[in-house]
């Protein structure tokens, strides 16, 4: 029986105006006029909330906060979402996954209390890491990443490298976690909480083995899961939670870090989770405005009113999804600049697929980075 009363006071769907806000500014219903999140708010008011569970549609939301930001009445549609999904998985009913859902059966694997990971084995000989101290470097899902997507020819792991770089190169030995396991994010954004906390108690047993008072985050996701979800089912953390952006900026801001000439013209994709969902806008700017030569030019929906990248937590990768990447790319594109930095793998692996498709590839070629890997180039 689904909880109407608690969802509704926690998402505040009562205080809608119905001024449809939030559907002009959905990036899939600009798309297409089957999806609204209007309507779907205005089902659940009239008592139509099982419906909505039954609905495919439920799984369209890319839960970017667009309507968030819009909305006079502070109905927090993103959290309407992910509530309404932790009622529909309970009732047997889940999205379609893109990719045949391995990614996510990778990550219930990752459930298991006894499975062995060879997880460092990316890591080149010249960097150094530890398995105690007081920084964990939490490298995410990156590794397997690189071995589900090497069609895309995807390098997230170089995000990976190039923190390596940077703490090297400012004295720091950080711990890697060899038993890490993936965060939980996507698990969580579609109704499978169970899994998700069981993930989630490993990990902070882990960094607290580890003697961590502070982890470093290069996923967006990632950054947001721990900083917000962690602390709402486990409680307070004991550990400070830090994106790379935040720590750069911090280190350029002290003179602990100075970069060196990089002669190119960037322009910057704010991921939905660093971006409308922590409200980091800023430090990735910064960042980029201390590396001399670095022209930044911003596409004309930026910060807060920044479009997704058009997947969310792998299940929704269809031609709403492509409509919205080209979108973004031709955006990028129009500003001038030959490179487009995010802080996201997920943003980088989606651009770095739509730019697969030739019926598209010659009017958005563009280079595409994380910036950890960009800073590094520049040291």
């Amino acid at each position: 029986m689904i909880d109407i009363e608690a969802i509704a006071k926690a998402t505040h769907v009562n205080d809608c105006l119905e001024c449809g806000k939030c559907t002009a500014n959905c990036p899939i219903s600009r798309f297409t006029d089957a999806y609204s999140p209007r309507l779907n708010v205005g089902k659940f008011i009239q008592g139509y909330a099982d419906q909505l569970l039954q609905d495919d549609r439920l799984w369209d939301c890319l839960t970017c906060g667009m309507c968030n930001v819009r909305c006079p009445s502070d109905v927090k549609y993103t959290e309407f979402m992910k509530r309404m999904r932790l009622e529909a998985f309970k009732a047997g009913r889940e999205a379609t996954c893109s990719h045949g859902g391995a990614i996510q059966s990778l990550m219930r694997i990752m459930t298991s209390p006894t499975m062995n990971q060879n997880r460092l084995e990316w890591v080149p000989q010249e960097f150094n890491y530890t398995d105690n101290g007081e920084l964990v470097y939490f490298v995410g899902c990156l590794p397997y990443f690189d071995a589900f997507f090497t069609d895309l020819e995807v390098n997230t792991l170089d995000t990976a490298k190039g923190v390596l770089k940077i703490l090297n190169h400012l004295g720091i030995t950080p711990v890697l976690l060899k038993n890490e396991r993936c965060c939980g994010h996507d698990l969580l954004w579609s109704g499978d909480v169970e899994n998700f906390k069981k993930l989630a108690r490993h990990n902070v047993d882990e960094i607290k083995k580890s003697g961590a008072k502070k982890v470093l985050f290069s996923c967006a996701e990632g950054y947001r899961t721990f900083k917000l979800d962690y602390p709402q089912f486990l409680g307070p953390l004991d550990v400070e939670v830090v994106h790379m952006s935040e720590f750069l900026a911090e280190q350029i801001a002290s003179n602990g870090l100075r970069l060196g000439q990089l002669d190119r013209k960037v322009t910057y994709q704010d991921p939905c989770r660093l971006g409308r969902h922590m409200s980091v806008y800023d430090p990735p700017r910064e960042v980029m405005a201390s590396i001399p030569g670095l022209e930044l030019v911003e596409m004309q929906k930026n910060r807060n009113t920044a479009v997704c990248c058009g997947t969310s937590a792998w299940r929704n990768c269809n031609l709403t999804s492509k409509q919205i990447q080209t979108y973004r790319l031709k955006s990028a594109k129009a500003t001038g600049a030959d490179l487009l930095v995010t802080s996201c793998p997920k943003c980088y692996i989606h651009f770095k697929c739509a730019q697969k498709d030739e019926n598209i590839s010659d009017q958005i070629g563009i280079d595409i980075q994380d910036l950890c890997a960009v800073t590094a180039s520049a040291l």
